[in-house]
């Protein structure tokens, strides 16, 4: 494909991602203003370790959510770095759902909990898949370092 061709699919694919309010476009943007020569792979880099930092997070909320009683403190300190995390990429929808799940620990409500860890993950997913579409397409038309 066209090199020209795989820009303006790479421009519309982040439109898209923030049209679809997937990432806060001011974040990401700030994000991708801190790629230079040296580090071109910079957001590819900070969003790599976002889901690391994921599956661990995850993993620790998951145990706390088995173990009895419920530790609502414990959960919503999980939750909150995960929030943050979630926060300093842009992800608007994965950020909103987070806070959903802080609303049930709050109210100590371990089924509320349990559905709104499904939507957390379920949008984290989604935007994994999103964001390594659009990283894909960098590196085939060219704007990114292959690494």
């Amino acid at each position: 494909m066209e090199r020209n061709q795989l820009q303006r699919q790479v421009a519309l694919k982040r439109s898209s991602l923030f049209e679809q309010q997937f990432l806060d476009p001011q974040q990401f943007v700030q994000l991708e203003d801190l790629e230079d020569d040296a580090n071109p792979n910079f957001v590819e880099e900070i969003v790599t370790l976002f889901y690391k930092d994921s599956a661990r997070l995850f993993q620790k909320i998951e145990q706390t959510m088995q173990s009895r009683p419920i530790d609502f403190g414990k959960l919503d300190d999980y939750m909150h770095q995960f929030k943050g995390s979630s926060s300093s990429i842009g992800a608007i929808k994965v950020k909103n759902e987070c806070s959903q799940f802080k609303e049930f620990c709050l109210a100590g409500n371990a089924e509320g909990c349990f559905w709104a860890f499904q939507r957390v993950k379920q949008e984290h997913h989604t935007l994994r898949i999103q964001l390594e579409s659009y990283f894909q397409l960098r590196k085939q038309a060219g704007l990114v370092r292959h690494v």
